[in-house]
C-alpha cells in the first residue's frame, strides 16, 4: 500500500530515499509546522499536519514515522502509539544494503537503515531503528521505541529495554542489559547493565545519572 510519512525533518529525508529505492508509493509528509505545508522534502510533498492522515482510512495506507532522536525516544513512542490507538499500521523500512538473517524476527514499523547486520536470534520490536552501519549480533532483544544510532555494536543476547537510545558508536558486551528509557552516550562501552532512565557514558561507560 501507499505509505504517508510522520514528520518532514532530516529522519523523513533518509527514509525516502530507502522507500524510493524498494519503489514504495508516498503520498507525501505531514509537518507540524504550518510553514512547511506544501514544500517539498527530497521531491515528497508536505501534505499538512498530521490531520491530514484522517482523510484515509486504514485499510488504504500504511504510515511511516520520521520522527527521529538524538536523546529521548520519548516524541516518537508517542507518535507511533496515537496512531495505533487510531487503527492504523506501520510499514517496515529496510534498506537494500541491510543484511538480516533468516532467523531474526522484525516487528512493526521496525527502520532499518543502510549497512546495519541483524544476526540470527534477534528480535527488534515495533517502532525501534537500527541505524546506518550498526551491528547487531546473534540472540539481542531490542525493545520498542528503541533508537540504535550509527554504527554500533551490540555482542550477542545483549538486552535493550523499551525507549532507550543507544549513541553513535557505542559497543555494548554480550549478555549486557540496558534498562527502559536509558541513555548510553556517543563512544561509550557497556561492560555492566545499565539501569532504567539511567545515562551512562565513557569507556568503560560508568553510570553518571539516574
Amino acid at each position: 500500500m501507499p505509505v504517508i510519512i510522520l514528520g518532514a525533518g532530516c529522519h523523513s529525508r533518509v527514509l525516502i530515499e530507502v522507500l524510493v529505492l524498494r519503489s514504495v508509493s508516498i503520498l507525501g509528509l505531514t509537518d507540524p509546522c504550518p510553514e512547511k505545508s506544501g514544500i517539498e522534502i527530497a521531491g515528497v510533498r508536505v501534505l499538512g499536519d498530521d490531520s491530514v492522515v484522517e482523510n484515509h482510512s486504514p485499510d488504504q495506507i500504511l504510515l511511516v514515522n520520521g520522527i527521529g532522536s538524538v536523546r529521548s525516544t520519548e516524541l516518537r513512542k508517542k507518535v507511533f502509539e496515537k496512531f495505533k490507538r487510531a487503527g492504523y499500521f506501520f510499514a517496515q523500512v529496510i534498506h537494500p544494503s541491510a543484511v538480516i538473517s533468516s532467523g531474526a524476527q522484525l516487528l512493526e514499523g521496525v527502520q532499518i537503515m543502510a549497512g546495519a547486520v541483524i544476526q540470527t536470534g534477534s528480535i527488534v520490536e515495533r517502532n525501534a531503528i537500527i541505524n546506518t552501519n550498526s551491528s547487531i549480533d546473534h540472540d539481542c532483544r531490542i525493545g520498542p521505541h528503541v533508537h540504535v544510532a550509527p554504527g554500533v555494536t551490540l555482542s550477542g543476547a545483549v538486552r535493550i529495554g523499551a525507549g532507550a537510545h543507544i549513541g553513535t558508536g557505542a559497543t555494548v558486551i554480550e549478555g549486557k542489559r540496558i534498562g527502559e528509557s536509558a541513555l548510553v552516550a556517543a563512544g561509550a562501552v557497556v561492560v555492566s547493565d545499565v539501569p532504567p532512565n539511567a545515562i551512562a557514558k565513557g569507556l568503560p561507560a560508568r553510570v553518571i545519572q539516574t
